[in-house]
């Protein structure tokens, strides 16, 4: 079940034209939560977290993975 801060992440990407996939199951462990796709944009990899989460050393090493691909790749962390 996706938390309330990712259903707003997916939701704002949406109405900006991204299409959303919410990567619940897949190969590699700690892969962020959320694939973001856009025509002429870098595909965007989002890790959602709410306030008290911690991002684990496995999921900040995909992130910075991710990032040495190439890919866009970050958390979004709800402040409320």
């Amino acid at each position: 079940m996706a938390s309330k801060h990712q259903t707003k992440i997916i939701n704002q990407y949406k109405k900006e034209g991204w299409y959303v996939i919410n990567l619940i199951k897949t190969n590699k462990n700690g892969i962020p939560d959320l694939l973001c796709l856009k025509d002429g944009e870098k595909p965007t990899f989002i890790e959602c977290k709410e306030k008290l989460d911690t991002l684990k050393p496995l999921q900040q090493f995909r992130i910075d993975e991710l990032k040495g691909l190439g890919f866009e790749a970050f958390v979004s962390k709800a402040i409320k």
